[in-house]
This record gives structure tokens, C-alpha cells and sequence, in this order.
């Protein structure tokens, strides 16, 4: 199964909509607050902070998107997504915005929705390695392994150091059938991170479907070691095909 990237990060504290300069002030005032409570994990606090904000200046994107996230720290998706709607109401270049919605969507399973944010995130943000990613996720659990590779692939465009993408774009490849490629991909990711368990346990299992036992052998034993949890019937087949206990 592929892993997942849910990064959220809080949209920028700069000046509001201005409707008058005082109250510019008082709005920004409260949005800055709304920040430090948050970033405290003082959620309740930075909500109340940031309707301040918006009772003052009912056009202030930023309190809109920031409260978003209080939302989504509280684990209340659909407020959240009610508040990133209304920021891209008010600001519709808000790449981080759509992006935060889509991840959004993504957890509620609504796939369709969240590869239309994260495509509408690249229209304005191309250079955003992480939308790539996330929408390479969510083609995957479609089943259209050919666009998953190929976000996967533009996102290590972007970002060579992404770990996760090598092994995502590994497991497509390998449920292709395309094993030498699965393989290269999961040691891309153990050279970035060589404590990645399940890569040890993917590239394991391609070895596994090559026929080449030993090595197979090898990395399921590093990926145990880990702590990975290795199904039981999978072991049952490795030794029933290499002739060997282990």
C-alpha cells in the first residue's frame, strides 16, 4: 500500500482586505494571535481569535484559511473545508488553499474532488512537489497506475530527496509486473532513508515474484528487524518456494 503525505501548513499572516486602515489593524491583530494560539496547540483559542478577525473584516482570506486549520487540527473536516471554500471565494490564487482542501477531500475519500484541488494547486503553484505526490495517491487508489507514475515521477522532479515518491512509484510499477523497475525504485528510497521498513519488505517481495529467493530472504529479514509486520502466509510461500526456513 502506498503512504501518504498530509502537510498543512498554516497560510501566511499578512495584511487584510482593507476596508478601513483601523480595522485593518484590529484584523490583523487578531489573525497574529489566532497564529501564536495555534501554533501553542491552542485551538479553541485561535478560532475564536480568528472570528474575531472575520467579524471585523468578513473578506480576510487569510482568517478564513487559518481557522481551516484550527478545523482540521479538531479533526472537524467539514467546517474546514467550509472555510477553505469561502478563502478561495474571496482569494482564488490561494494555491495553499486548494491544496489543504484536497488533502481534505482525499481523507474523506471523495477522490475526485481532491485530484481537481490538486490539480487546480499546480495550475497556480507547479513547482508544489507535494501535490504531485498527493495526486499520484489518489490515482492509485483508482487504479490508474500509469498517472500515479507519472505524478510520482514529476514530483522527484522537484523534490530527488522525496523517499515516499520512489517507494509509491515502486509499488504501481510492481503491480504492473514491472519488477526491476519496482526494485530500483525501493532502493532509490532505502539510499534516502535506510531505516524505511516497508521498503525493505516491497523490494523483498519483488525478489520474491523474480524468482531470486535469496535476496528476497535478505530483505524481508532486514524489514522484520524493523519491525515490520510480515503476513504469515507470505513467509509460508517464501519457504515453500526457496527451500529454505528462513
Amino acid at each position: 500500500m502506498v503512504n501518504t503525505i498530509i502537510i498543512i501548513s498554516l497560510l501566511c499572516s499578512c495584511a487584510s482586505t482593507q476596508r478601513k486602515q483601523g480595522e485593518s489593524r484590529d484584523a490583523d491583530f487578531y489573525l497574529s494571535r489566532g497564529l501564536a494560539y495555534a501554533e501553542k496547540g491552542q485551538y479553541d483559542q485561535a478560532i475564536s481569535d480568528y472570528n474575531q478577525a472575520l467579524e471585523i473584516n468578513p473578506w480576510f482570506a487569510q482568517a478564513y484559511g487559518n481557522r481551516g486549520l484550527a478545523y482540521v487540527e479538531k479533526g472537524q473536516y467539514d467546517q474546514a473545508i467550509s472555510d477553505y471554500t469561502k478563502a478561495l471565494e474571496i482569494s482564488p490564487r490561494l494555491a495553499q488553499a486548494y491544496y489543504n482542501r484536497g488533502i481534505l477531500y482525499a481523507e474523506k475519500g471523495q477522490h475526485d474532488q481532491a485530484i481537481s484541488d490538486f490539480t487546480k494547486t499546480l495550475e497556480i503553484n507547479p513547482r508544489l512537489a507535494q501535490a504531485y505526490y498527493n495526486r499520484g495517491n489518489i490515482h492509485y487508489q483508482k487504479g490508474q497506475y500509469d498517472q500515479a507514475i507519472s505524478d510520482y515521477t514529476k514530483a522527484l522532479e522537484i523534490n530527488p530527496r522525496l523517499a515516499q515518491a520512489y517507494y509509491n512509484r515502486g509499488i504501481p510499477y510492481a503491480e504492473k509486473g514491472q519488477y526491476d523497475q519496482a526494485i530500483s525504485d525501493f532502493t532509490k528510497a532505502l539510499e534516502i532513508n535506510p531505516g524505511y521498513a516497508g521498503a525493505y519488505y516491497s523490494r523483498g517481495a519483488s525478489y520474491y515474484f523474480k524468482k531470486e529467493y535469496d535476496k528476497s530472504w535478505d530483505d524481508i529479514k532486514k524489514a522484520q528487524d524493523l519491525g515490520y509486520p510480515v503476513r504469515p502466509e507470505f513467509l509460508d510461500d517464501l519457504r515453500k518456494s526457496s527451500g529454505r526456513q528462513q
